[in-house]
């Protein structure tokens, strides 16, 4: 792009309101009366591609910051940006959010690439196509956490006159197998999605090494450049080790657990994450020893009121915490599958120290973005130094205005596989199909699947406080028993109802939390009606189904303010 007149153009004299200059020999002032005659642009200089007129300085410069080239050159006749990079776009990352925007800009006719490399564990392990959520995350996560019911509705069973006499086992080998089996066929189905959309695969490294240009490294270390007009990060997080002896060498991780090999019998878990309590709950769902170690508090980031329940739910059902205290040495006491494992740990409030015996440990202590070795600094793209996390403005947009970002690595952004791939559909529609909707981070639902599953959508109690002021919110609350566990006579009134409503705004609820069964099918219903501004009027006035869990939020007349009983009695 240049500014500017053709060679050849004639000099003409300027009309009335443009500016009047001195003789041609005077070169600038008359170029800038000339160009103001041609184009009528007065802001300088005039800029051209093809011998079309884009623009002024200022509306090109605007494009420039806001990313949208493409439609002012489309704006002023120009069907395709006059380039010669490789690619319309490259996504480096083939997650969730990375994928639903590579296949999402395919429908535009653009000419993607999608780079994804998985760099092995510490133990060597590795995967498909499909990112954290789809390998080792939510899919592996929530199959091991149904193992796990399973197993409750097999004792349950008796009491519903089912008759077995045999000893019911659980074999692990069988479960992984199976879960892995279903894994293989979705990271091969992502690959067959691309090639028929035509976008480029490449299971290569991606880093950016100078200005639209990146390189690919694949498995056996070739390397290529390519270029492309945009790019989109969309590298997700992997799991964080304590830095201690012994952690890298003997200690495994949520990107371990799914396809480990063996039972990982008698385990310690380490750390207070969703991700730890999620596979605590459903590795002693499976009838193995279970031990939790927490540095302070539970599901840090969640409804605290909420989260201590999930911990005594836990406690009741076999789970050890181990509380305040972190490991700071771990050791091989006899080798196997599992072997043997000796963890040293120190108090956080003050000198003692304790070790224990464990088959396995699984760290669950945090997550690092997946920013800092993929060259960002070669094309000024700024990063949280600290977290590593990426800034972006509310277009997913980073400070290379030609460089955008999704999910996981995002400064102050929900860490949520659907959040990803909302955000990657929608940045698309932006740059491509000429849309306007940005992603909406506000009210996004979300569940723990801890065996007493929690769901969740909008603000939590202390934020609410914060927020608003404890004057102006009302909390309405209540137990629950559902219906499946009377017949078992089992956990009655440990599940949980309760909203937060914001009482300046006729009661609108601002936070939704439930304990239960099915935690996440209640809150996924729910969490539509609270976008669309939801009031505790409404709830009350919505005729509930019975016998259902989710009914209790048609009925929630107690306030956590008035300090009555929230037990149920009865159905």
């Amino acid at each position: 792009m240049g500014g500017a007149l053709r060679k050849g153009q004639a000099v003409r004299q300027a009309p009335a309101g443009c500016p009047q200059g001195r003789r041609p020999a005077e070169s600038a002032q008359k170029l800038q009366e000339v160009q103001c005659e041609v184009t009528t642009e007065t802001s300088q200089p005039g800029v051209f591609v093809q011998e079309k007129q884009i623009g002024g300085h200022e509306k090109t410069l605007k494009a420039h910051k806001e990313g949208n080239h493409q439609n002012l050159l489309e704006m002023n006749g120009h069907t395709t940006v006059p380039h010669s990079y490789d690619y319309d776009l490259i996504v480096i990352g083939g997650g969730s959010g990375g994928l639903a925007a590579a296949k999402e800009a395919a429908k535009y006719e653009k000419k993607v690439m999608v780079l994804d490399f998985v760099t092995p564990t510490p133990l060597g392990n590795s995967w498909g196509l499909g990112g954290t959520c789809v390998n080792v995350g939510c899919i592996p996560k929530k199959l091991m956490h149904q193992a796990a019911l399973l197993g409750q509705a097999l004792q349950d069973s008796r009491k519903f006159g089912w008759q077995f006499t045999e000893e019911v086992k659980h074999n692990w080998m069988t479960m992984t197998e199976s879960v892995q089996n279903y894994i293989g066929s979705l990271n091969w189905g992502y690959r067959v999605a691309l090639r028929e959309k035509k976008v480029t695969y490449e299971n290569a490294y991606g880093e950016f090494v100078q200005p639209h240009t990146v390189k690919a490294t694949n498995k056996r270390g070739v390397e290529k450049l390519y270029t492309a007009e945009r790019f989109l990060i969309a590298t997700g997080e992997r799991p964080r080790y304590l830095g201690i002896p012994g952690d890298k060498e003997y200690c495994i991780s949520s990107d371990d657990l799914f396809s480990l090999p063996y039972c990982p019998g008698k385990t310690l878990v380490v750390g207070a994450s969703y991700v730890a309590l999620e596979c605590a709950g459903f590795l002693a769902g499976l009838g193995l020893d279970v031990t939790v170690m927490v540095r302070s508090i539970l599901l840090r980031g969640f409804d605290q009121d909420m989260a201590n329940k999930i911990g005594e739910y836990m406690e009741e059902h076999g789970i050890k915490f181990i509380r305040e205290f972190v490991p700071i040495k771990v050791e091989q006491i006899e080798e196997g599958t599992p072997g043997r494992l000796k963890v040293t740990a120190n108090s956080t409030k003050g000198n003692e120290v304790i070790e224990g015996e464990y088959n396995t440990v699984l760290l669950a202590i945090g997550r690092d973005a997946c920013t800092r070795k993929i060259g960002l600094d070669k094309v000024g793209v700024k990063i949280n130094e600290k977290t590593g996390k990426i800034p972006v403005n509310d277009v997913e947009q980073t400070n290379v205005p030609y460089i955008y970002a999704i999910g996981d690595i995002l400064q102050d952004r929900l860490e949520l596989t659907p959040v990803a791939i909302q955000a990657g559909r929608l940045l698309v529609q932006r740059l491509y199909g000429g849309a306007t909707t940005k992603c909406d981070y506000v009210n996004v639902p979300t569940t723990v699947f801890t065996p007493l599953e929690y769901g969740a959508c909008g603000y939590s109690e202390e934020n609410a406080i914060e927020k608003f002021g404890e004057e102006n919110i009302e909390v309405y609350h209540s137990h629950f028993w559902p219906l499946e566990w009377t017949v078992p006579s089992r956990d009655n009134n440990k599940c949980y109802a309760k909203i937060i409503c914001n009482i300046r705004d006729n009661e609108r609820v601002i936070g939704f939390h439930v304990l239960g069964p099915n935690a996440g099918e209640v809150t996924q219903g729910f969490a539509a009606a609270i976008k669309c501004g939801l009031t505790k009027e409404q709830l009350d006035s919505t005729i509930g189904i019975h016998p259902v869990c989710a009914e209790v939020f048609t009925t929630l007349s107690v306030t956590k303010r008035s300090g009555e009983n929230t037990l149920m009695a009865g159905c």
